[in-house]
């Protein structure tokens, strides 16, 4: 198709309905830019299409971006890298960060620190809070799922588990 005005190829086509008859317009870049009221953006990328599109249809609308007031990095440039800028991230990002640190650690937000897995020289192994709370979130789980019979399994370990943290004076 070339265009109406100036015989260059058309790369914008416009279609109006003006009193129940349907004109269609072929126009190029150049010559569309000219027409008011019509936005014209060469090469727009399929992604800022799509992306534009969804937050159109889905009642969102795009934030802008923010960035740390010490470093400057973006939530952005934090997925895509893994890495903060510095240590003022954590809670400028803490917003987006708390569910992301939740999915990465079945459900726990907070360090714990390092149990050591002996006590005054004895073999008993010390007592693990984060390993009894991940059974537990496995027990619900399957509970929920009425898998019973890991259900089962998994009650027995943290039994096994909570019996093993009273040390020789459980089992006597």
């Amino acid at each position: 198709m070339k265009c109406e005005k100036c015989n260059r190829p058309a790369t914008v086509y416009i279609t109006e309905i003006q009193a129940g008859k349907k004109i269609e317009k072929h126009l190029c870049e150049q010559c569309a830019a000219q027409v008011e009221g019509l936005p014209v953006k060469s090469h727009t990328p399929i992604n800022e299409l799509l992306t534009n599109f969804v937050l159109a249809h889905s009642g969102m609308t795009k934030e802008p971006t923010l960035a740390c007031p010490q470093c400057g990095i973006t939530w952005q440039e934090f997925r895509t890298s893994g890495l903060f800028g510095c240590e003022h991230d954590y809670t400028f990002f803490d917003k987006d960060l708390t569910p992301l640190l939740q999915r990465a650690h079945e459900g726990a937000t907070h360090h714990l620190g390092k149990v050591p897995t002996r006590r005054g020289g004895s073999s008993v192994p010390a007592k693990r809070p984060a390993d009894l709370a991940r059974l537990r979130k496995e027990l619900s789980r399957a509970v929920e799922a009425e898998d019973y019979e890991r259900a089962a399994k998994l009650r027995d370990q943290i039994r096994k588990t909570e019996a093993g943290d009273a040390g020789p004076a459980a089992s006597r």
